[in-house]
């Protein structure tokens, strides 16, 4: 039994020369080995391959040696393996340093696409070669990089975006080559963040308000933001009851995707490349967040299309009559600068009126229907009367013959959508007048 033993161990090591001595194809190098003075681009020749240690063994100047799976290409021809290095060329011998702990490798070249790798910063991986990808946006600027194919020293390859990446080259002994222009990673961090202040960034309410089409005019404020001025480095930022600037000097990155602006009271973390977070420290001493997200869309003239769907609304009623006329209810003329005289009006007195209110006030625009309630009325008129603080809402819907009211006390509104009528809702009819 032992005579069989070794006769079978002598003969599967007779195979392993015989087969070592076959060229089975060539393979390019992906990852310099220093110790041989070999560079990644290199084309060396593949005698085997083992899937249970997960190497090949290839042939140096030296003689062979074992080398992991995912530092070579699947072994061609030599005339392919030549081709293939052809693809990589342009990014031959180049590493990177990784700039921001976190940063992602993806599966596609696009800033949605899945993550199959996050980078811890400091960390080097080796270049493949370039690809066309989505670009990535800060605010409404794209960011400067391309989109590279990258391989980490445990084998893992995919997409990842160049901005936080610092590029170098290596020598046949892997040492990194130097050129004297390197910057600091403080002005690294400060670029960084630069880019993204450089956008205008609003409050997350405002996306909202935009997407479903129903923007509130008294709360659309464009002055409301964060921007730095590129020329004269100042960092504005204006909320409600905020009102600051600062000269900005740049920032220090003190964990991942979260910047300390240099002397100012304010930190910032970025959530996503279009949505970013802002902690903000008073006089009070009391930190305050604010989520604010990039806007392509131009907020000055959404108000003002919004002015002008308003007005246009207001005028259709207007010219379907300006004064309508109800035995119960009195008698109502609408002017066409907004203003209206609602006389003999007395029944609606406590209940939907005040009895402070006068016969005079404006009228406008302010809510929108919610869609169940688009179906049953044309839009909500809210009036304004002289001596009374509280407005006065009703859904109306102009018919044939007149203007139907219906008493909104009590209705349900939220974000600046009727969403629900009131439970006994009052409703007055007015006729056309002349």
């Amino acid at each position: 039994m032992k005579k069989l033993f070794f006769v079978s161990i002598i003969c599967l090591t007779a195979a392993l020369f015989a087969s070592c001595s076959k060229i089975m194809g060539h393979s390019v190098l992906l990852w310099n080995l220093p110790d041989y003075e070999m560079q990644d681009g290199d084309i060396v020749p593949v005698y085997i391959k083992s899937n249970i240690s997960h190497v090949y063994v290839i042939g140096t100047a030296n003689g062979k040696m074992e080398v992991p799976l995912w530092q070579l290409t699947e072994p061609v021809s030599k005339r392919k393996a030549a081709k293939q290095a052809q693809k990589f060329s342009g990014y031959t011998h180049v590493y990177a340093s990784v700039a921001l702990d976190g940063l992602p490798i993806r599966a596609e070249p696009v800033n949605t696409a899945k993550q199959v790798y996050r980078l811890r910063k400091d960390e080097t991986i080796k270049v493949l070669y370039k690809g066309q990808g989505q670009a990535v946006m800060a605010g409404k600027k794209p960011l400067e990089g391309d989109w590279l194919n990258v391989l980490t020293s445990d084998g893992t390859r995919g997409w990842c975006f160049s901005y936080n990446l610092r590029l170098f080259e290596t020598d046949r002994l892997g040492q990194k080559i130097t050129n004297g222009a390197e910057t600091s990673e403080e002005e690294n961090t400060s670029s960084e963040i630069d880019t993204l202040l450089e956008g205008v960034w609003y409050p997350d309410s405002y996306k909202a308000m935009i997407d479903s089409g129903r923007i509130d005019t008294d709360k659309l404020i464009p002055s409301y933001n964060l921007h730095l001025d590129t020329e004269t480095k100042k960092l504005s930022f204006t909320m409600p009851k905020i009102r600051e600037e600062w000269e900005y000097t740049g920032a220090v990155q003190t964990s991942a995707n979260q910047y300390n602006l240099n002397d100012i009271p304010v930190v910032v973390t970025v959530r996503r490349s279009n949505f970013i977070v802002v902690r903000y420290t008073g006089e009070s001493g009391k930190p305050e967040d604010f989520n604010l997200v990039a806007i392509s869309e131009n907020i000055d003239e959404l108000v003002q299309a919004e002015r002008e769907r308003r007005e246009k609304e207001l005028e259709q009623i207007t010219m379907f009559a300006p004064y309508f006329q109800s035995k119960s209810y009195g008698q109502l003329r609408l002017n066409t600068d907004h203003s209206f005289v609602w006389s003999n009006n007395r029944l609606l007195v406590p209940a939907v009126i005040s009895s402070s209110a006068r016969n005079t006030g404006t009228v406008r625009i302010k809510y929108f229907l919610s869609k169940s309630l688009s179906a049953s009325y044309d839009g909500v008129l809210t009036f304004k009367f002289d001596g009374m603080e509280k407005e006065v809402n009703f859904l109306y819907k102009m018919e044939s013959s007149g203007l139907r009211f219906e008493d909104a006390t009590g209705a349900v509104i939220k974000n600046n959508i009727l969403m629900e009528r009131a439970l006994s809702p009052l409703v007055l009819f007015f006729s056309k007048g002349e």
